[in-house]
Parts: structure tokens; C-alpha cells; sequence
């Protein structure tokens, strides 16, 4: 299962990596672009409909469907065939029934690297796991999995091609920041300038040094500064939302 939004330069490298599943639901967020019909090349399991958020689109998705087992894939992810095959053995075998899920190890590929430090990889997530064990929670960013039951590692890696470049990079910088502000927001917690600058720096420090990006030379300098600046923008967004609120409060009150 995919979900897409205006990703006509990646979903047809990523469906192709899906021929070998038994179904393909791709669900689009009103995609502006050619997606949709590049889409419906691989599969006729084609739902387009307004965006109501990460998790409650993956949920529709699931619920599109009536395998046992689903596997979640990014349409700026490629299922690499050590991986495919990792997945056939495994099922084929019939997974013991107390597990619930099983995490990928993900590479990371920046401006055409992949980046082995920054605490980038292994990059577990939680993709394959069984239709009826849980569902996605309803958070603006970063939507969780919840499953009822065990959870297994699996070996072969999944490929994200996440970063291509600084323009892009920047593009879903001011996307996901504006998400990750609102959300912050929810905890009612005030934010000060120790937020905006520690956590700036620490996220600096964290990811080059005690995460070994230092290892990837000028990539992992890259990865360390704009971690950096994804932090900081993050928080700086929800201080400016913050204030705006108030002085609408402010407003209505007068």
C-alpha cells in the first residue's frame, strides 16, 4: 500500500519494485501531477481522495483491502530485492502467530549517498505487519503504528530516496517543520530561547559527532546542519504560531 500526493518523478520507479506483490492499493491525495496515471500503469487499485492526514490515508488503505498481511512502502521508497525475497521466505514460512509486525532496516540516501552515520542508519521502520493486528494514530507528523502483539526485525534493507538534492531537501524542510510546529504546539508546553538555540546546536552536535555522521565526510556535514535547521525552524514556527494565537485571542477578547 501507497499513499501519494504529486509524486510523478518517483511512483513509477517505486510500483515497479511492487510487481511481485499479490495487490497494490495506491491511495492519492489529489495529486496535481501525473501520478494517478502512472499509478493506474501498475494497478487498477487506484483511490483518489482529499488528504485527512498521514494515518487516517494509510487506515483507508488498509481497510481496501483483504490480505493477511500488508506492507507499507513511500513512493520515494524501493523495496530492493534481497528484501523482496526476505519477505516471500518469511510468509511463505507462515510467521509464528504471537508476532504482530516486523521492522525494515532502511538506507537513507542523500544527494545520491547513501549515509551510514547521523544515527541515519539502520533506519527501522514498522511496514510489514498483519492487517488485523492495529492501525495508524491521527498525529500531524511522524503517525505511529499500533499493533497488538510481537514485533521482529527483518535483515535485507528498504532504499529511501528521500533527498536528491538542496532544493528538495529545503521544499519538505518547510513542509514537515510547519507540521512538527503544530504539533508541538499540542502540549501546551510555553517554548523559550533555550528551545530555539540548544536544541538548534544539540541536534547539531548529536547527529555529527555521537551519531558518527562524521564518518559520511561532507554529506554527513550536510545531514548534521540541516538537522540542525529543521530543529530550529521547527521551533521558531511554533513560537510565530504561538504568538499569532494570542493576539487573536487577544482580539476576540477586546
Amino acid at each position: 500500500m501507497v499513499i501519494t500526493k504529486d509524486e510523478e518523478r518517483n511512483i513509477a520507479a517505486c510500483l515497479e519494485s511492487l510487481r511481485w506483490v499479490d495487490e497494490l492499493i495506491v491511495v492519492d491525495a489529489e495529486s496535481r501531477d501525473r501520478t494517478v496515471a502512472l499509478a493506474r500503469q501498475y494497478t487498477d487499485r487506484v483511490f483518489v481522495r482529499p488528504w485527512p492526514g498521514y494515518g487516517p490515508q494509510k487506515n483507508f488503505g488498509f481497510e481496501q483491502t483483504k490480505a493477511d498481511w500488508l506492507l507499507v512502502v513511500d513512493a520515494d521508497e524501493r523495496v530492493t530485492d534481497p528484501l523482496r525475497e526476505e519477505i516471500r521466505r518469511l510468509l511463505a514460512a507462515g510467521p509464528p502467530a504471537d508476532i504482530a509486525g516486523f521492522e525494515v532496516p532502511r538506507r537513507n540516501f542523500f544527494y545520491g549517498r547513501w549515509i551510514r552515520g547521523g544515527g541515519i542508519y539502520p533506519d527501522y521502520q514498522l511496514r510489514l505487519f498483519r492487517r488485523a493486528a492495529g492501525r495508524y494514530d491521527d498525529v500531524l507528523l511522524h503517525e505511529r503504528l499500533h499493533l497488538a502483539g510481537r514485533i521482529e526485525r527483518l535483515t535485507q534493507p528498504l532504499d529511501h530516496y528521500s533527498m536528491p538534492g538542496v532544493r528538495e531537501h529545503v521544499r519538505k524542510m518547510a513542509r514537515y517543520t510547519t507540521l512538527g510546529a503544530r504539533e508541538k504546539l499540542k502540549s501546551g508546553r510555553r517554548i523559550g530561547w533555550l528551545d530555539l538555540a540548544g536544541n538548534h546546536l544539540g541536534t547539531i552536535l548529536k547527529t555529527y559527532l555521537l551519531r558518527g555522521g562524521y564518518q559520511d565526510g561532507v554529506h554527513g556535514i550536510i545531514v548534521a546542519i540541516f538537522a540542525g535547521m529543521h530543529t530550529f525552524v521547527k521551533y521558531a514556527k511554533a513560537v510565530e504560531m504561538s504568538q499569532v494565537k494570542g493576539k487573536r485571542a487577544e482580539g476576540e477578547a477586546g
